[in-house]
């Protein structure tokens, strides 16, 4: 019931009243002074005011300025009550913002119809704003539950579900899997295509991903993560095949911008009570699962040596941040060597760890690490460092030796000025032949956008460096793609060097390679070459060079420098037909 503050300082007429308005059923608060009625309006915020003009120190007036001037008691509605009659007093009240004014003496039916009129009046023009507040009180509790851009359930509501499907499998002994899909290398489709057509993405894989798993709970987890509850498939098995079926969905291209986008996508799946009894070890869990996920993999499920992989990697990342400050890291070299004369004609530089309590860490360890890391500053000195040193080789070899560096997708993801730049600052300031560096980029990230990497490869050809595509046939590039690049190299992937000899396919692909190569006039390097078995048929394929532990593995800058002085190189007469080079 509505709430009346009534100020009146004469006993008689505020016993009337009173009395009058709890027999209506209102609740009453009552002061018989202006000072007090203020005090009492402010603390209690009434829903109307009955007060009195004529009294002692403090009138009816002064209480109704009061109240106005105050922002929570501004809007209450207020009547005023008068022995005077007269127009002007009338006048003053409406003019200070009275809402109504009856003189005394009144009848019953003035002063509830007056009450009444002002109630009504008040939730007239109060009811559009409360219909607001609850709109907006609803559509912010929808918020709270729903990814914004995809209108899926977030992480909140998934794992309410996660919470009720596993108290439902305590009552059933029921399986409950979750699995984590993830958007692989999404930073660079907002990269490349820009952050407004990475959302659209998002918004597709979402809608694709809601229909081909509509008996299933699904949610977007949190930036490229989406997440399914699988709780009625009866075993492992079923939910694997249905992770996999899912993951086929996912990965046809999408139609965005009038052009075929192709993504990768990988999961981790999870099961209760195996690997956690809470939906928050499941989604724990789930993420590990899928940050394990290998190349050749699509899915992994979770085993407990995930969590003490991640808690290596976690605590190597955190010291690898510190690592160059520290002065731990070095610069080796693998010589690449000519086919035929078996003479050093290049290196590729290798970023090492010397840890010190690990020693020397060898690539394949220390990559993974490098990049998750935050390794900006440690790109840039690896670049100045090799520029550096590749002047002094040059001094050494008494020849051009060309050195190669690989461009991570970190650096690559730089915008083209800003990348050039900084090349462009590092030979003017090391005073390199330009022509002398090689910049090598993986075939696979080449193929992400093919226009961009056009450009930034015309770019670089323009301060005249050698550039390159590593780990070529690993990226499907058609004949058309490679003839954009304005490349000077390409490097076969060490998977198809090491499968060549057994395998006829990987043969065959080898020596497509090669010729692909040769029909372009580029130079053709094949890697991870460790016997001479595989040195005879790379030369009798035709291809340039090689690079691989049957000539030298990884070796300082020092012990470079000596190969070049003594002009070492590669005879394959001295080599065991059966020996292998580790």
């Amino acid at each position: 019931m509505a709430q009346i503050l009534v100020i009146e300082d004469d006993p008689l007429v505020s016993a009337l009243i009173l009395k009058l308005l709890k027999a209506e059923a209102f609740e009453v608060l009552f002061a018989d002074d202006g000072l007090t009625g203020v005090k009492l309006a402010q603390a209690y915020e009434p829903d109307l005011i009955i007060c009195d003009i004529m009294m002692p120190e403090f009138d009816g007036y002064e209480v109704l300025q009061q109240l106005r001037h105050e922002p929570v008691t501004a809007m209450i509605p207020f009547i005023f009550l008068s022995a005077k009659a007269d127009r002007t007093d009338l006048r003053q009240g409406m003019e200070l913002g009275a809402d109504d004014y009856l003189t005394k003496p009144f009848k019953r039916a003035e002063l509830l119809g007056a009450i009444a009129a002002r109630l009504n009046k008040q939730a007239a023009l109060t009811k559009p704003y409360i219909d607001e507040m609850k709109r907006a009180a609803s559509t912010l509790g929808q918020i709270a539950y729903v990814d914004p851009l995809t209108s899926l359930p977030n992480r909140i509501s998934f794992h309410t579900e996660c919470q009720k499907a596993i108290e439902h499998a305590q009552q059933s002994n029921r399986l409950v899997a979750i699995v984590q899909f993830n958007l692989k290398d999404f930073r660079a489709i907002n990269t490349t295509l820009g952050y407004f057509s990475g959302d659209h993405v998002l918004q597709k894989v979402a809608a694709r991903l809601k229909q081909a798993a509509a008996n299933y709970t699904v949610a977007r987890l949190a930036g490229s993560d989406f997440g399914i509850l699988l709780n009625a498939l009866p075993s492992e098995s079923a939910i694997a095949d249905a992770a996999k079926r899912l993951l086929a969905a996912l990965t046809e291209p999408y139609q965005l911008d009038g052009q075929s986008i192709q993504v990768q996508m990988r999961a981790g799946i999870a099961f209760y009570p195996d690997h956690g009894n809470a939906p928050g070890e499941l989604l724990t869990c789930a993420d590990l699962a899928v940050q394990s996920v290998s190349q050749n993999d699509q899915y992994q499920v979770y085993t407990p040596v995930m969590a003490t992989i991640a808690a290596e990697s976690r605590f190597m990342e955190s010291q690898f941040t510190l690592a160059l400050d520290q002065h731990e890291l070095e610069i080796y070299y693998q010589p690449q060597v000519n086919l035929i004369t078996g003479r050093i004609i290049g290196a590729e530089a290798i970023l090492m760890w010397n840890h010190p309590e690990r020693g020397l860490m060898h690539p394949s360890v220390l990559m993974p690490v490098a990049e998750e890391a935050v390794v900006d500053p440690i790109e840039q000195w690896m670049l100045e460092t090799v520029c550096t040193q590749a002047k002094e080789l040059q001094t050494v070899a008494q020849r051009p030796i060309r050195l190669a560096v690989n461009l991570s997708a970190r650096q690559f993801q730089l915008s083209q000025e800003r990348l050039v730049s900084t090349v462009s600052a590092v030979l003017q300031q090391t005073a390199l032949d330009p022509e002398v560096l090689m910049l090598e980029l993986t075939e696979a990230y080449a193929m992400k956008e093919v226009d961009m990497t056009s450009e930034k490869f015309q770019a670089f050809k323009a301060i005249g460096l050698h550039l390159a595509l590593d780990e070529f046939g690993s990226g499907y590039s058609s004949l058309g793609h490679l003839k954009r690049f304005p490349l000077d190299g390409l490097k076969i992937d060490s998977s198809f060097i090491q499968k060549m000899l057994t395998d006829s396919d990987a043969a065959a692909i080898a020596k497509l390679m090669i010729a692909i190569g040769q029909s372009l006039q580029l130079k053709v390097i094949a890697t991870g070459v460790d016997t001479i078995e595989q040195f005879k048929f790379l030369r009798q394929s035709g291809c340039y060079a090689m690079q691989g532990t049957l000539f030298s593995p990884p070796i300082s800058t020092s012990e470079l420098q000596e190969l070049l002085r003594t002009d070492a190189r590669f005879d394959s007469s001295t080599i065991a037909k059966d020996d292998v080079v580790e």
